[in-house]
């Protein structure tokens, strides 16, 4: 069977089915639901912390995340082709809670909820590497323009550059160099919200680059490629906070146990001058805990 064929079929099934039928529940006005399609970076971002800043503010939200370790955007765009039951979907209810739902394909989870925003990502090897967004991100946001409600807005996900140590084969398209790699993830993240239109940008690379450059140091990831699971994840967190709420993320409220104050307050600001400038740099200002401690 040609991989047209299951394509036509989700949109006839789309056409003659209810709303009812297409969406797993009505959607409550005061609930903002996020769908990531990705990989580890999107757990690494939407799967820690980012309920937890939300509920900080007062704010309901729920998240989904459809995971397969180092995915890239062809690989989306062939599974939505196959209707293949390929995703560990992982979900965080409005209360917090955790589910995970294994074998299951990119229609099934856009059906599950009202969604309002639908994220989508490259792997990180080819996240500087316009020219492979092209063809399956077409594909990708034809399918997904194709069974979406209209209210559905779409988001790029702006992942980050490896550490300077990183053995990550992939580090090799960028010569092995972070910065040639962040400021190729920053041409692609910015040719690619004009070209195929975006809604949202969320710049997590731009705000870990930023956050990079205080007293934290080269310290974002815990293997070179993969986020801190403390102040990395964090960092990431504020960022879509701030994007999808259009207000800095509440650190003094909440920030997890094992991240200081201060460490919080770069976070916070590193993610805010992400989300103002999201190609390009910005100098973030908090002292070092220990000069404080010496006055």
């Amino acid at each position: 069977m040609s991989r047209k064929k299951p394509f036509l079929f989700f949109i006839l099934f789309l056409l003659i089915s209810p709303l009812s039928s297409v969406y797993g529940q009505s959607a409550a006005t005061d609930t903002l639901r996020i769908l990531a399609i990705g990989n580890s970076f999107s757990q690494d971002a939407v799967e820690q912390y980012l309920h937890e800043l939300a509920d900080a503010a007062g704010k309901k939200i729920l998240i989904g995340n459809l995971y397969i370790g180092g995915a890239p955007l062809s690989l989306h765009w062939k599974n939505v082709q196959d209707n293949k039951n390929a995703y560990s979907y992982r979900k965080i209810t409005v209360d917090g809670s955790k589910t995970t739902a294994d074998s299951v394909s990119i229609l099934t989870a856009l059906q599950d909820e009202h969604w309002d925003y639908v994220s989508i990502q490259q792997a990180s090897p080819l996240s500087g590497k316009f020219d492979s967004y092209i063809e399956p991100l077409t594909g990708v946001k034809h399918f997904l323009d194709s069974v979406n409600d209209s209210h559905v807005k779409y988001i790029w996900h702006q992942t980050w550059a490896y550490a300077p140590n990183s053995t990550h084969e992939g580090f090799a398209n960028y010569g092995n160099n972070q910065q040639k790699m962040y400021k190729n993830i920053s041409k692609a993240s910015t040719k690619v919200k004009k070209r195929f239109n975006f809604d949202l940008l969320v710049p997590s690379g731009t705000a870990i680059q930023n956050a990079r450059n205080t007293f934290l140091g080269d310290n974002l990831t815990r293997d070179g490629y993969h986020l801190d699971l403390q102040i990395g994840r964090f960092i990431a967190a504020c960022t879509w906070f701030e994007s999808l709420f259009n207000e800095e993320a509440p650190t003094e409220r909440y920030h997890p146990e094992n991240v200081s104050p201060e460490a919080a307050q770069v976070a916070k600001q590193a993610a805010h001058a992400a989300v103002q400038h999201p190609f390009k740099l910005t100098k973030i200002k908090v002292e070092h805990p220990a000069i404080n401690s010496n006055n």
